[in-house]
């Protein structure tokens, strides 16, 4: 299987937990990829043109990351990725859509700070900015549903909410997410404590 990687990427690394948790990592080769390069191929395996993409032994294309951690954790059930049904299942793919939602509302946050001055939007960023902090709340409020998860049995949302908070500590250090969030902060710390987040941590994290 062929990922289409890119080190920065909270999706990717996303993946790349789940890969890791499933045992799966040795049978992924990943390619680096720029999607943001104006000569980049990325567009041929995903048209929207975003990481990551994953093609898979009978040469189908997986996007975006819910499709690919979901076909990862299907790959290796016994891991408990992803639980068969009931209120688990939902619980962890509600905590992955949390997740990634902070993950799109910081991205969407940098990149319009990262536009010409005259060109960026005050009110933008800071609509992004409260949608995260809101997100934040509520995983404040559902820390205890979180810490019910056993730290040696993660599941693809407790990977994903652990992946999105990392990137605001990597894209948004100087703001403390922390402060106000002391259940959550101290579940972070103890989910964070894994191979798979160790190995996963992005340059200069």
């Amino acid at each position: 299987m062929t990922l289409r990687w890119s080190a920065t990427s909270p999706y990717v690394r996303k993946v790349m937990m789940v890969a890791i948790e499933a045992g799966l990592d040795g049978r992924l080769s990943c390619r680096a990829t720029d999607p943001w390069s104006a000569d980049t191929d990325l567009p041929n395996d995903n048209p929207l043109g975003k990481v990551p993409a994953l093609t898979v032994e009978d040469g189908t294309v997986l996007f975006d990351s819910p499709v690919i951690v979901e076909y990862l954790a299907a790959l290796n059930p016994a891991a408990g990725l992803l639980p068969a049904d009931g209120p688990a299942r939902w619980a962890a793919l509600r905590f992955q859509a949390v997740a990634d939602g902070i993950c799109d509302a910081a991205i969407l946050r940098r990149l319009e700070n990262n536009r010409p001055d005259g060109e960026k939007s005050a009110g933008w960023m800071e609509r992004q900015r409260k949608a995260v902090a809101r997100a934040l709340d509520v995983l404040e409020a559902e820390a205890a549903t979180l810490s019910a998860t056993p730290p040696d049995r993660p599941t693809i949302g407790t990977l994903a909410v652990v992946a999105a908070l990392a990137y605001l500590d990597f894209r948004f250090g100087h703001e403390p997410w922390r402060e106000g969030r002391p259940a959550l902060a101290a579940w972070f710390a103890t989910a964070s404590d894994r191979d798979s987040v160790r190995r996963t941590v992005p340059p200069g994290a």
